[in-house]
């Protein structure tokens, strides 16, 4: 295979993922987008500083739609704990915000299939509450402090007596709904663009390069599968939504949905550069109950995922990205078009610093 045979056929590979997935990406910004206008982070904080499950469940359904990678999670969870959030709630924060969120959760539905779409965001939860959990049973939070207190007027309105008048009201919601908008675009696009298209590059790499039967003999499937893929994806850097082309290539290649999601769930929860963060958050202690509980978790999850295709009969490489076919061509080549242009800035942006 010559160098030009090569990367023409890895760029349709990449082409056909991005084609696929361009329009639930889309959709899955303006969802981070409003969320991050409409939910107040002064009462998130609130929520999340006393008890030693109320707290971790809460912090772990918080997590699931919020589109942060496990970069951009680091600086977040650890306003939660400064705010007053206890460390299994700032645990589980910090493992059900990466491994899920509503971009990614939108790109599983496209390039994946529904059963993925479900697991996914079902086992972040599961994984973010048993190391929240066992983090507090095992250091229990201080009853005695509080979160601290903050005041939820400012994150409601504004205003006082002004608040009946409907046309201000309209004018805030707008005001909101543009910043949300913003938000979406340039935020949350801006720190997942590099890495998304990375991801898509890798994929079609993958799809061309690695041999099927290579593949199959390591990763088809059971546990020694998954650990194998644990290796390869706690170490790795990779956000969410980056993984899951990667993923949907390995389900391509031959690799069992429940190996997939192993590296879906693990990928983007750790890698090397984030654990020295991670120990000035939680502790050594915290950090090793955090560590084995989404590895554990993952495996289990994978080998249910497995079972529940099997009984099933469904095969996960005659699925993959079925569900984005639903959509007319001319808007999913819009979508390509659209997200092209918002990338632009932030692709730039990225070659500048390297």
């Amino acid at each position: 295979m010559t160098a030009i045979t090569f990367l023409t056929q890895v760029l349709q590979a990449s082409w056909w993922l991005l084609v696929q997935s361009a329009p639930y990406m889309l959709f899955g910004l303006l969802i981070g987008g409003m969320l991050k206008v409409f939910l107040s982070a002064d009462y998130v904080a609130r929520h999340l500083g006393r008890g030693r499950f109320s707290s971790v469940i809460k912090a772990s359904l918080l997590g699931i739609p919020i589109p942060l990678c496990s970069c951009g999670v680091l600086p977040a969870a650890a306003s939660l704990k400064k705010q007053g959030a206890n460390k299994g709630a700032t645990a589980a924060f910090l493992i059900s915000t990466p491994e899920s969120g509503v971009d990614s959760i939108s790109i599983t539905y496209a390039l994946l299939d529904p059963i993925m779409t479900v697991a996914r965001p079902v086992s972040a939860f599961i994984s973010a509450m048993v190391a929240g959990i066992g983090i507090n049973l095992f250091q229990p939070p201080d009853r005695e402090k509080s979160p601290v207190a903050l005041t939820l007027a400012q994150s409601n309105c504004g205003c006082s007596g002004e608040c009946s008048n409907s046309t201000e009201t309209d004018q805030r919601i707008i005001n909101r709904l543009t910043s949300g908008l913003r938000y979406a675009a340039f935020d949350i696009w801006g720190d997942l663009a590099g890495w998304f298209f990375v991801g898509l590059i890798a994929a079609g790499v993958i799809t061309v390069l690695i041999p099927d039967e290579l593949i199959r003999s390591y990763l088809g499937g059971g546990l020694s599968s998954m650990l194998l893929m644990l290796c390869l994806g706690i170490p790795l850097y990779i956000c969410a939504t980056a993984s899951t082309p990667v993923a949907a290539a390995f389900i391509l290649k031959g690799v069992s949905p429940g190996t997939a999601l192993v590296f879906l769930l693990v990928g983007p929860a750790t890698n090397i550069t984030s654990l020295s963060v991670l120990f000035g958050i939680l502790g050594k202690k915290a950090t090793a109950i955090y560590l084995a509980a989404i590895a554990s978790i993952a495996v289990i999850c994978g080998l249910i995922l497995d079972m529940i295709y099997l009984s099933l009969g469904i095969s996960a490489t005659a699925i993959v990205g079925k569900a984005s076919e639903i959509l007319p061509q001319y808007i999913s080549m819009l979508a390509v078009l659209l997200l092209a242009i918002l990338s632009i800035v932030p692709l730039l942006t990225a070659l500048k610093k390297r």
